[in-house]
């Protein structure tokens, strides 16, 4: 069974997580359907990286830690199993009953965002993560301006809030300090028509 027989077909969740040990290449799982992760952008990996280093630095003194997208999370709820960008978990963090290398109880999930993928990141893949009850922010970071919507769980629903330009500042409630946009995007290239584009409301 190689990766490029099985994307897109239907498997039993045995079948994904022995996929998944044998692959060199990530799926996800969606409604029963295995489909192979497409790689990243140069950009896309530094935004990563950068946030990984901020998250590791401002969480430092709290019992969470920031881990990189090869760690699988799970909503068991609606049977999703993916890879985030950058995801915060406790040090007590609790796995999948049927995969100990999966993790189902995240505190905040980021998605830097692709074109290939930013429908599926702000809906589908949103409305799973949603149904994670440990979960409390999701963020999804832009690679082609500096521009970062945080959500954050509320007793009747989501509040978005928007850190705009180089000069901006995003603070994840779990940590309760501030990382500047400028930290995020280090090394980051712009091309002037992305970053004269508007924000999005």
């Amino acid at each position: 069974m190689t990766a490029e027989s099985v994307s897109g077909r239907r498997l039993n969740l045995d079948e994904y997580f022995a996929l998944e040990e044998a692959s060199r290449v990530r799926h996800e799982f969606v409604d029963g359907v295995a489909f192979a992760m497409s790689g990243g952008t140069p950009s896309h990996s530094l935004i990563t990286a950068n946030l990984i280093g901020t998250l590791h630095r401002v969480l430092a003194d709290s019992p969470r830690r920031a881990f990189n997208s090869d760690l699988r999370i799970a909503a068991l709820e609606s049977a999703f199993y993916t890879y985030p960008d950058v995801a915060v978990v406790c040090r007590e963090y609790l796995t999948d009953p049927r995969n100990a290398n999966t993790v189902v109880n995240p505190s905040l999930l980021v998605e830097v965002l692709s074109p290939s993928t930013e429908a599926w990141d702000r809906g589908g893949k949103f409305e799973r993560y949603r149904q994670i009850p440990s979960l409390q922010e999701y963020v999804l970071v832009s690679q082609h301006r500096p521009l970062v919507e945080h959500f954050v769980r509320q007793e009747r629903g989501w509040l978005l809030r928007l850190a705009v330009g180089l000069d901006g500042e995003w603070t994840p409630a779990c940590a309760g300090k501030s990382i500047a946009l400028q930290d995020i995007y280090d090394g980051v290239r712009f091309s002037e028509e992305s970053e004269s584009r508007p924000a999005r409301a």
